[in-house]
């Protein structure tokens, strides 16, 4: 049991919430006393001892220089957000200049590879490969039934018609990315279409915290519905 003697004012009936309150209510209550705030010194983590002014302008200044470490973040986010709308409205302007299916496939290719660093990227579309036979041939366009069975490891996230970002399942990476399904740590899955009834668009990263649950998926969902939109005219 502690032997610890409570303040003098709680002798009074006084309790330390009373106190607390009636400073909070009254902030000006020191400046009214001058005499009395001369008088009050806190602990200092050195030892010594520092009046409750010090202590203020010190509780003042930690605060300010969180606002400020705050404030960075939030402008770092606001200019990561500009650079991608630029790249958004580039890959518009490309697709909508787009003549046929290879001008359009190659337009997505690029901006995927060079306008958002991706590692790796595979566009898959659902249909009838036959019907897909002018697209550019290699490892980025893929058209594939729907229906097909090597499509079950994705369907959650096709029924969702959600952007999903993270770590992907073997199976899933080996469909996507096959002989370098080993070099991808992460993944961002961008469905074309209501339920990706399009398809869906795979960018892989060999940096296993590029694409994470966490992040904000807008511009993810912009890309799917431009890409979506694109294919359809095709």
């Amino acid at each position: 049991m502690s032997t610890q003697r409570n303040p003098d004012y709680a002798d009074h009936g006084v309790s330390e919430d009373v106190v607390h309150d009636y400073l909070k209510l009254h902030p000006d209550f020191f400046e009214r006393h001058p005499k009395l705030l001369g008088t009050l010194h806190l602990p200092h983590a050195s030892g010594g001892a520092v009046s409750l002014v010090e202590r203020q302008v010190s509780v003042l200044r930690q605060k300010d220089l969180r606002l400020e470490r705050r404030l960075k973040d939030l402008i770092e986010v606001a200019r990561a957000n500009d650079v991608l709308a630029s790249k958004i409205h580039a890959l518009s302007l490309q697709l909508m200049a787009a003549p046929d299916l290879p001008t359009t496939v190659s337009a997505v290719e690029e901006a995927v590879r060079s306008g958002f660093g991706a590692d790796h990227s595979v566009l898959v579309v659902f249909g009838d490969p036959a019907d897909f036979a002018a697209a550019p041939t290699g490892r980025f366009f893929r058209a594939i039934d729907r229906e097909d069975p090597v499509l079950a490891p994705f369907s959650t996230f096709l029924a969702s018609g959600n952007p999903r970002c993270g770590q992907a399942r073997d199976a899933q990476l080996e469909f996507l990315f096959r002989d370098d399904a080993g070099d991808v740590g992460s993944v961002a899955l961008v469905p074309l279409g209501t339920q990706s009834e399009t398809g869906f668009l795979a960018i892989g990263s060999a940096d296993s915290n590029r694409f994470h649950p966490g992040m904000s998926m807008d511009f993810l969902a912009r890309v799917g519905d431009l890409v979506a939109a694109s294919l359809a005219r095709c």
